[in-house]
């Protein structure tokens, strides 16, 4: 009995999900987004995404579809996820987050009219557009701002995954770091391996990692972990926070505006902006006007597609080095490593 109410319920989401992407009644342009784990209100990337889909609907008209991974997932549910989108007549169909590298792959073929892009990885297609961002560039400007705040010499670094994604992450804010104290020192740490998607959503691991780096004398933290950061977040402000010289700098949209932080806000100094919400609109629009992007699309400084925040006025005496950095990767004065030597 179990069972069959499972299925008919699936079913009649399914149903509700298909007519929402292919009612004709509704605007012509249709988008589908498939969000990483964690979903629509994570403060991170899920919610720069989304930002990109509301833009879309209030200059384009677009109506759209969202469906969310779970923690725990076959490869299977991720191809059903995205057929179910594109069968359903949204065009674009957009994955957000590299766990849907392989079932992109296999799907976007069986729907070659429709146009498909995936955030964060880069997948060989006809139909498909990868939409990748130099977050080293972006981490670069953060670290310039966080050795020019550290008090103590020391900042640390919380990845959620150890993969290179995350790790180009670590290298732009250690190479900025260093570019304005050499001797900087870096305490680092991550929530788990490549491929544990658990750490997206784990503040918990996050507040440990980061209580550890303050015994031993980290004043700055940066955490590239989406929804994880407020782990980082919650020990600082337990730790003193502002008053005691602690700041945390936040990733991908700026978190110090967001409402998942709202009680965290006053310990995060900035924030690296990793523009997604640009490049979903860039992709919705381009169907939208008939001429579809697709191959590999970079989103760097120069392009717009990574940044720093500065919605915390507190981090105006720092800008000034950030903007000057800046000016000079742009330039390509400065060449920032996607990894570690």
């Amino acid at each position: 009995m179990k069972t069959r109410i499972v299925i008919g319920i699936f079913s009649l989401f399914c149903m509700i999900v298909l007519t929402a992407c292919g009612d004709s009644s509704s605007a012509a342009l249709k988008v589908g987004m498939a969000y990483d784990t964690g979903g629509k209100g994570d403060g991170s990337f899920n919610d720069s995404a989304y930002a990109g889909l509301v833009k879309a609907r209030q200059e384009l008209g677009a109506v759209f579809v969202e469906l969310t991974a779970g923690t725990s997932e076959t490869e299977a549910t991720r191809q059903a996820r995205l057929r179910q989108l594109a069968a359903g007549g949204c065009n674009p169909v957009i994955a957000v987050g590299l766990s849907h590298q392989n079932a992109l792959a296999v799907v976007a073929p069986e729907f070659p009219a429709t146009t498909f892009a995936i955030v964060d990885a880069e997948v060989a297609g006809a139909n498909i557009a990868s939409l990748v961002f130099t977050a080293e560039q972006g981490s670069y400007l953060v670290g310039v701002i966080a050795a020019s705040a550290s008090k103590t010499g020391k900042i640390g670094f919380i990845g959620g995954m150890d993969s290179p994604l995350i790790n180009a992450f670590k290298a732009g804010y250690l190479q900025g770091a260093q570019s304005v104290r050499p001797d900087i020192v870096l305490e680092s740490a991550y929530l788990g391996v490549n491929g544990d998607n658990t750490v997206w959503d784990a503040p918990d691991k996050a507040q440990s990692a980061t209580e550890a780096m303050l015994i031993k004398g980290v004043d700055i933290g940066y955490a590239a972990a989406g929804a994880s950061n407020a782990g980082m977040f919650q020990a600082i402000k337990n730790a003193g926070g502002a008053a005691n010289g602690l700041w945390g700098i936040g990733v991908d949209s700026d978190q110090y505006a967001m409402p998942l932080f709202a009680n965290l806000k006053e310990v995060i100094l900035t924030s690296m902006l990793k523009r997604v919400d640009i490049a979903v609109f860039d992709i919705i629009k381009g169907v939208a006007s008939g001429s579809p992007m697709t191959g590999l699309q970079t989103f760097d400084l120069k392009r717009g597609g990574v940044a720093y925040s500065a919605s915390n006025p507190a981090v105006e005496p720092y800008r000034a080095a950030a903007d000057a950095a800046a000016v000079k990767i742009k330039s390509g004065e400065i060449v920032v490593a996607g990894s570690l030597k």
